[in-house]
């Protein structure tokens, strides 16, 4: 099947018992064995689910890997990845990366013996200078949250074979539809559901998708044990916005190009970061290995941190609010926001100044965007 079809068909097939086209929500905890030792496949919700497993391999399908494995939220889904690791071993992580993350590496895992180093995964030869003899996994966003950095996965996969590293990559902002990292020889891929894949802003989930047996028999194993696993409800949701996932990412990405472009030729803005603009920092890589470059962006304005709220309390269209990747734009003030546990020393080091503003942009008329921002910034 060709893309646009596996997002609606992949992994999923009419109800054999009534042959209703949509899977049904099987909303029970446990399920009855016929005997002692036989089950139908399920034996508790908390270890696998008639529904989640139908989202599973619609995700993993459409992902191209063989195993999907959904949790609660993105960030159970990252927890669940590092528990492939042991106490004393490293990892090189992306320096841009989403605040919830960095939050669970340095103030949560990091007191049971993991450690990690933050490295500008868009310059290869710095990663280099990272890996260490205990480094066990690289982590990479791309492009990243939310200065948009792009990291060559070709690069990425090759560092990380020579050194015999696990190579994870969370490709929430690209999405299948514009990146694949399993194709370029990751070993997890991991998405936020809540965002692009739902698309609704309707529910919390996370999943991890690949195609090795033995990631995938652990990551099985932690979310069985663990028990951080969507509702069945949840997963029928996150399968009804799956479905539309290309068209969404089509409209997404071709607004969010106009938009940068009307951003950068403003007068009031000081700069604007989106992989589709040629002034990306990254924008060869961008396009030899993405075929488009998503729905969100990131700028700053020349008037600092007013302007930039004056910008963000002014828009009447766009919502001000915490995520991103819905059907609605959203804009974000990352330093109070999504990145407000990174100490201030840390954003700084990274480029993510208090001044910077993030656009998710949605599915609404790109002129009705372009002009609600038009009328926010001069109030500035």
């Amino acid at each position: 099947m060709k893309f646009d079809t596996k997002v609606v068909h992949a992994g999923i097939e009419p109800d054999p018992t009534t042959g209703a086209i949509l899977p049904p929500i099987y909303e029970t905890a446990t399920y009855v064995l016929d005997e002692v030792g036989t089950d139908k496949g399920f034996d508790y919700t908390r270890s696998s689910n008639p529904t989640r497993q139908v989202l599973e391999n619609n995700l993993a399908g459409i992902e191209g890997g063989q195993f999907g494995i959904c949790f609660s939220s993105g960030m159970s889904a990252v927890d669940a990845c590092l528990k492939l690791l042991s106490a004393g071993d490293h990892v090189v992580c992306s320096d841009d990366v989403y605040g919830g993350t960095s939050r669970i590496f340095d103030r949560i895992l990091a007191r049971y013996g993991l450690t990690f180093t933050y490295a500008d995964t868009s310059q290869p030869e710095t990663v280099r200078q990272a890996i260490r003899p205990e480094t066990k996994m690289l982590w990479v966003e791309t492009p990243t949250n939310p200065l948009l950095k792009v990291t060559d996965m070709e690069s990425m996969a090759a560092i990380a074979k020579e050194h015999g590293l696990y190579l994870g990559v969370d490709s929430t902002f690209a999405t299948p539809v514009f990146l694949r990292p399993l194709e370029f020889g990751a070993d997890i891929v991991v998405h936020s559901t809540t965002k692009y894949l739902s698309g609704h802003n309707q529910i919390i989930g996370g999943a991890v998708i690949t195609n090795r047996q033995d990631i995938f028999d652990e990551m099985k194993f932690v979310q069985k044990s663990v028990g951080a696993v969507p509702s069945p409800f949840d997963c029928w949701l996150t399968l009804l916005g799956a479905k539309t996932l290309h068209l969404r990412m089509e409209r997404c990405s071709a607004s969010a190009q106009q938009v940068a472009e009307f951003l950068e030729g403003h007068p009031k803005v000081a700069f604007v970061r989106y992989p589709g603009l040629p002034s990306h920092p990254q924008h060869a890589i961008a396009k030899a290995q993405m075929s488009g470059f998503s729905g969100m962006i990131s700028f700053e304005l020349k008037g600092g941190i007013p302007a930039g709220r004056a910008v963000m309390n002014g828009v009447k269209l766009c919502s001000l609010a915490e995520s991103l990747g819905a059907v609605e734009t959203m804009i974000t003030h990352p330093a109070t926001m999504t990145h407000a546990e990174v100490p201030p020393e840390d954003r700084q080091a990274r480029g993510l100044t208090d001044g910077l503003v993030r656009i998710s942009v949605g599915i609404e008329d790109v002129d009705d965007i372009i002009a609600d921002l038009e009328q926010a910034l001069e109030g500035v």
